[in-house]
């Protein structure tokens, strides 16, 4: 197989991660899986969420969470749910914004209690104050694939949002199979739509593994010609809003693979292994992740040091 790219994983554990835990994590301790992160090789990061703590009291600590962060070498990514959110941000130094909004009514109601016509409108004050700050913005399409309260998900309607994301000025667009009801196939016909309206460059995939493909659907995204991922360490997270929701890929599992395939993720398996036996102890229950279970296959590792539990 030729590799002409390398590709960039995109850690989300310490947002999208964190808000399904029940354990709040102390900023101490997420201020130090930020900098183990980083010297993992992770360049960006979505840091926090400026939303409501009693909606997401995990992210209570955003503010002060911003204000230590590690910035040498990492980029600061922050998920805004309205305006006030995204000025929070801004003032906290994020590097970038992430605007989200679901494909359809009825999940982005139970997510912000809006219609998709109605966040739309609401975004234009976001990107304002992005653009007056030069700061970058992402738009993210949740249930683009699949959604739990209406099934299927028109093509045109993720087109149609993205099309909207773009005019406002989103130089980035995330697909997220929020409720993990993609397939290879899908995720295949669904990039080739997309580069109807944008660089692959400018395209993410976020996956989630209810029902146990999403390596498969990584892999055909990036066939697809997708270069950016997101993924969770140890493979924590799902959303609130989606029944039975699992977690995230996990940042190992995805950094095994592509690594085994000799496609370059500029990560450190072992640095990763040890961050996601770290969040386990946090959390204080098994994690999802397999990679950190088994460890890699050189048998020139030190299992004691990479991923046998001390």
């Amino acid at each position: 197989m030729s590799i002409d790219r390398t590709v960039t994983i995109r850690e989300v554990g310490l947002r999208d991660g964190l808000q399904s835990e029940t354990v709040f994590v102390p900023t101490v301790k997420k201020l130090e899986l930020v900098k183990d992160l980083s010297r993992a090789g992770i360049k960006i990061l979505e840091t926090t969420s400026f939303v409501n703590p009693k909606a997401i009291p995990q992210l209570a600590d955003a503010a002060e969470l911003m204000a230590q962060v590690d910035r040498e070498g990492i980029k600061h990514e922050i998920m805004v749910p309205n305006l006030k959110g995204a000025q929070r941000a801004l003032e906290a130094g994020a590097d970038r914004l992430v605007v989200f909004i679901s494909a359809t009514d009825a999940h982005n109601q139970a997510n912000v209690k809006r219609s998709v016509k109605a966040s739309l409108t609401d975004l234009e004050g976001i990107f304002n104050l992005a653009r007056e700050g030069n700061v970058p913005v992402t738009g993210v399409i949740a249930v683009a694939f699949g959604c739990p309260y209406q099934g299927r998900v028109p093509v045109v309607d993720v087109l149609s949002i993205t099309e909207n994301f773009i005019s406002r000025g989103a130089d980035r667009i995330s697909l997220a199979d929020t409720t993990g009801m993609a397939n290879p196939y899908q995720i295949r016909s669904m990039v080739k739509e997309m580069q109807n309206k944008l660089s692959t460059d400018s395209l993410c995939l976020h996956l989630h593994n209810n029902r146990g493909i999403a390596i498969a659907n990584l892999y055909a995204g990036y066939l697809a010609g997708v270069r950016m991922f997101d993924a969770s360490i140890g493979g924590i997270g799902g959303c609130p809003n989606v029944p039975q929701a699992a977690g995230n890929l996990a940042t190992e599992d995805v950094a095994f693979m592509f690594e085994a395939m000799g496609i370059e993720t500029g990560l450190n398996l072992i640095k990763l292994i040890r961050c996601a036996h770290e969040m386990e102890k946090l959390l204080q229950h098994p994690l999802p992740g397999q990679v950190m279970k088994s460890g890699p296959v050189d048998p020139q590792c030190d299992r004691e040091n990479c991923s046998i539990r001390s």
